[in-house]
């Protein structure tokens, strides 16, 4: 269950699932731009998105959770600006990635009718 709340940050570019703590933790200050140590949870992509790893700090130390799928792969939302290195999601969109579901890049600008 992911506490109500948190800041999510899903890493759009894919890393090598063999990084640690360190690796991740500099990721996240670097290309995202965040604190490591602010609560928020970060979740980083394999090349073929059949696993995925997220970094997350307790309160006491860092935390790493893994993932890999029986089978098919996780569906990073498309459609996102170019260029773009994270996006920031909501809990329920990544409960929903972490069961398999398909998620959908937020919209931008004015709902069609």
């Amino acid at each position: 269950m992911i506490p109500h709340g948190v800041e999510i940050f899903l890493g759009l570019e894919p890393i090598d699932l063999r990084w640690g703590f360190e690796r991740l933790a500099g990721l996240v200050e670097e290309r995202l731009g965040r604190q490591t140590r602010s609560g928020a949870l970060f979740v980083f992509f394999g090349k073929r998105r059949t696993a995925l790893k997220v970094l997350f700090y307790d309160g006491t130390g860092l935390c790493l959770f893994y993932k890999r799928l029986d089978s098919g792969c996780f569906q990073v939302p498309q459609g996102l600006e170019e260029g773009a290195s994270s996006l920031a999601v909501e809990e329920h969109v990544l409960e929903e990635l972490l069961d398999g579901l398909r998620v959908e890049a937020p919209r931008r600008g004015p709902r069609p009718h």
